[in-house]
């Protein structure tokens, strides 16, 4: 069996992954990364997106979204605003937050003032993210 690294994903409301796993994927702002054992310690910023891993044949994922995450002494940590995975996901939720978001997108493009482009931004790469997330079931 090949050497595995531990993970651990934490949001502010608790961890919501702690295994050992044989390598793990992410989003980071730098472009996408991937991580297995005895990786040289790094830091890293986190954006909105898929992060995945996988412990043998199994492979989960997880829309993340903003945070940082460590790799240092065979553990990788991540500190997300939220992180849920695909299999728990609300597709038909997401799919109308998705919506929402291009909306107030086309609204902004229009010269209206009142939309805060930035979240709208942030909302639908959420929407996004939970949808493809959701289609790895």
């Amino acid at each position: 069996m090949a050497q595995q690294i531990a993970l651990e994903v934490v949001t502010p409301t608790g961890a919501v992954v702690n295994e050992e796993v044989d390598i793990v994927n992410a989003p980071g702002y730098g472009g996408d990364f991937g991580v297995l054992a005895n990786h040289a310690p790094f830091l890293s910023t986190i954006k909105i997106g898929i992060l995945s891993y996988e412990i043998g044949k199994k492979r989960e994922f997880l829309m993340i979204s903003g945070g940082f995450c460590e790799v240092s002494n065979n553990k990788i940590t991540f500190l997300v605003e939220s992180a849920e995975f695909g299999h728990q996901i609300d597709v038909d939720r997401a799919m109308k937050a998705k919506e929402r978001a291009e909306k107030r997108l086309a609204q902004a493009a229009s010269h209206d003032e009142s939309i805060n482009v930035t979240r709208a931004e942030a909302a639908l790469q959420r929407a996004l993210s939970r949808i493809k997330a959701a289609s790895t079931r």
